[in-house]
């Protein structure tokens, strides 16, 4: 059974974490991190103005445990930020219980979680930086069937998976069968991890340009 662990600057939580996770043990940003913690345990933290300075910490002191940032007033610059800075999930410090163990359930399995609507956000931001997405993503692309491909570009396009079914006349279902197939094929665990990997060969085909 996994164990959680929430940093905050008063060393109080969210009662919505308290509820999610009634076993959580709840600690203050300056006290030591446990010592003994398995990998399926996480880390959260509320850290205001420090979140991001206690994310680097923790993720670097204890690298094997997911660190998940709670924020309450989410922003895309600051889930990029403790993204990079080691965290595997980023969400509003008011949601709901139901929200936060499906959260958990992600990081705790190596998944990434900021939330539908960040992840449509973040595609957006990456496709009015990067010119010509598709074109640049085209090595990737030709490992997928054309259906999948069409699924990919839905999602590229910020799409959620019900828009999609939509979008593309098939059922939701067969959307997220899709995706997964997706995800094995291009070695990524969710749809944050598959934005990343494009944008990560589109970078590399600017600089091989």
């Amino acid at each position: 059974m996994s164990a959680h662990y929430l940093f905050s600057l008063d060393g109080k939580a969210p009662e919505r974490w308290l509820d999610a996770f009634p076993n959580g043990v709840v600690l203050n940003l300056t006290s030591s991190v446990p010592q003994q913690l398995a990998p399926e345990d996480v880390l959260w933290i509320l850290g205001a103005d420090r979140l991001l300075q206690a994310v680097q910490q923790l993720a670097t002191m204890r690298s094997h445990v997911p660190v998940v940032a709670l924020s309450m007033a989410p922003s895309q610059s600051q889930a990029l930020a403790v993204l990079e800075a080691g965290a595997k999930g980023y969400c509003h410090a008011l949601s709901t219980p139901k929200m936060l163990r499906q959260v958990a359930l992600v990081v705790s399995h190596g998944g990434l979680w900021v939330g539908a609507d960040l992840v449509s956000r973040l595609v957006s931001a990456a496709q009015s930086s990067i010119p010509d997405v598709q074109q640049q993503a085209a090595p990737i692309a030709e490992r997928l069937t054309p259906r999948e491909r069409a699924v990919a570009d839905e999602v590229l396009q910020g799409a959620s998976n019900k828009e999609a079914a939509r979008n593309l006349g098939i059922t939701e279902r067969t959307v997220k069968a899709h995706l997964s197939a997706i995800f094995e094929k291009l070695g990524v665990r969710d749809r944050l991890q598959l934005i990343l990997t494009l944008k990560k060969t589109i970078h590399s085909a600017e600089r091989a340009a």
